[in-house]
């Protein structure tokens, strides 16, 4: 029998240092250094090309993920993989339109348009030119913007016939949620960057769109609206929260924040996991964590919001389901048999390191399900969430005329140039130094009682405020100690084939039915 995967970490920093790691060792030496796409790790395992998403799909994910963790943890990286997923996003932006198109075969030219990957494209694009500004990149991007008004309309569609008879592309649409609507997110991200308003107008054009159906006034879900890729909805949701932040925008959050509240719950359990595929005849326990990763990050723009219940969401999220599910045991990955020396079956095991895919709440391998794989784009996904998480830690706001307010909104440990955390999962009590003046903001999970609560190190005036205690002038270079005890608590997963009952110490999991499955990540229920 295989040996069991129950090996995790609750260190944010730590997890997307690994995830960089493995997203900088998968490129296929047999096709330029394009990145791997497909993959399977049990009972085979291999890496593999593909026709619809290696150079269209993976770059945009990696150098958004890989350029964010530069620039959130100060992580040095390898330039060359750099190059690398670079190169590989301007061969997709090679052929015909300056769309993130794909080849139909390694050592054919971009010609299969997928309207679904013009998010990853612009990922690419976005991070070269905020992170590396790139002047190709910022071309390419704004070419892409112009091509698509000249052939998609809002009322219309895309118009294509000339995509397929004049500049010979391989045209493939989608739902607009799962295909143009997902632009939403990396637009916005590229407006921020540069300020180029044709990027907003889009954005600006396709949130009118989804707000007539996909995502009403009373949250509702419409499963003909969305599709059956709950990842498209997700990212579609995480895009719609990043701009209304943008704009400051109440009454269009307010949407964002009725969904998350009602037909979110069609889309996730109280884990945040949330399953591959709505397919009506699907009842698997196998989910994809690009998916957790944007509900992740629309919970904490709703929380920087004002809403701290949003964070105890995401603190959950964490420790409970995305974390614990990154592939850290890779001794039971087994390179085949390799006669012709494939670059996509060598040294498979340790390419996986740090890989994040298509988990179940109690393991990689869902009951009932007979393989196990890690779809290298969903990485870059996972990693660049998990840098959200990390920037939205801690926060330290400036004051106009005062020493500013540091707000501890999630309990991990945590070292920046202004405040250290050490959480209370890792040590012996929740533990606060400032190394600047300012009021202190810390976050209480709901369920730490006040009877229980100690607080040492920080004077007599404290006040609860909005799910916060608040000290108006606590003292620097000093530990303010915050104690109390990590609740166990019962909790039950409702998932589409089975209830899944698991047990939590504060927030993190520390059992979980897993039905007899191996390669799994808690202690059994």
């Amino acid at each position: 029998m295989p040996k069991l995967q129950n090996v995790n970490t609750t260190d944010l920093r730590d997890a997307i240092t690994l995830g960089c790691q493995t997203m900088c060792n998968i490129f296929n030496a047999d096709d330029n250094d394009v990145p791997f796409f497909g993959s399977r790790v049990w009972p085979e395992a291999y890496l593999s090309f593909s026709r619809a998403h290696s150079e269209s799909h993976v770059p945009g994910r990696h150098l958004n993920a890989l350029l964010n963790a530069e620039d959130a943890l100060g992580l040095t990286l390898d330039e060359d993989a750099i190059d690398k997923h670079a190169q590989a996003a301007f061969l997709s932006y090679s052929g015909t339109l300056p769309f993130a198109l794909n080849r139909q075969e390694i050592d054919g030219i971009p010609i299969n348009f997928y309207t679904h990957n013009l998010r990853e494209g612009f990922h690419a694009l976005y991070a070269l030119v905020r992170f590396r500004n790139s002047a190709r990149a910022r071309e390419l991007a704004e070419a892409s913007i112009a091509a698509i008004c000249q052939f998609w309309d809002p009322q219309r569609g895309w118009n294509s016939q000339p995509l397929e008879n004049d500049y010979g592309l391989k045209f493939w649409d989608n739902t607009l949620i799962t295909g143009l609507a997902r632009s939403m997110g990396p637009l916005v991200k590229y407006y921020r960057a540069t300020h180029y308003a044709p990027a907003l107008d889009l954005a600006l054009a396709l949130k009118e769109l989804v707000l007539q159906g996909a995502y009403p006034p009373d949250g509702a879900y419409d499963i003909d609206q969305h599709g059956t890729h709950p990842h498209s909805s997700t990212c579609v949701l995480s895009s719609l929260a990043q701009l209304a932040d943008l704009l400051g925008d109440a009454q269009l959050m307010s949407r964002v924040k009725a969904f998350y509240d009602h037909g979110l719950w069609q889309l996730r359990d109280a884990l945040g996991w949330s399953p591959e595929t709505t397919a009506p005849d699907n009842t698997s326990d196998r989910g994809e964590a690009n998916n957790t990763g944007d509900i992740l990050e629309t919970a904490l723009i709703l929380g920087r919001w004002g809403y701290p219940q949003y964070y105890h969401d995401a603190e959950r999220i964490l420790r409970g389901h995305l974390l614990p599910s990154q592939l850290r045991d890779i001794s039971f990955i087994q390179d085949p048999p390799n006669p012709e020396s494939q670059d996509g079956k060598r040294d498979v095991a340790h390419r996986h390191l740090g890989a994040f895919g298509f988990p179940a709440p109690y393991g990689h391998q869902p009951v009932d399900f007979p393989t196990i794989g890690f779809n290298m784009d969903i990485v870059g996904g996972a990693v660049a969430s998990l840098c959200e998480a990390y920037r939205e830690v801690t926060r330290f706001d400036a004051g106009q005329g005062s020493a500013g307010i540091h707000w501890v909104n999630l309990l991990f440990d945590h070292d920046t140039e202004h405040i250290q955390v050490e959480s209370p999962y890792t040590h012996a009590a929740l533990r606060v130094r400032l190394k600047r003046p300012g009021a202190l903001m810390v976050r209480l999970p709901p369920w730490v009682q006040g009877s229980q609560l100690s607080i040492e190190g920080a004077g007599a005036q404290r006040d609860l405020s909005n799910g916060y205690l608040f000290f108006a002038q606590p003292p620097t270079n000093r530990p303010i100690t915050f104690s109390f005890p990590l609740e166990l608590q019962e909790l039950t997963l409702h998932h589409a084939k089975r209830d899944i009952r698991a047990r939590l110490r504060g927030d993190e999991v520390v059992a979980i039915e897993n039905f007899g499955t191996d390669f799994t990540f808690f202690d059994p229920y």
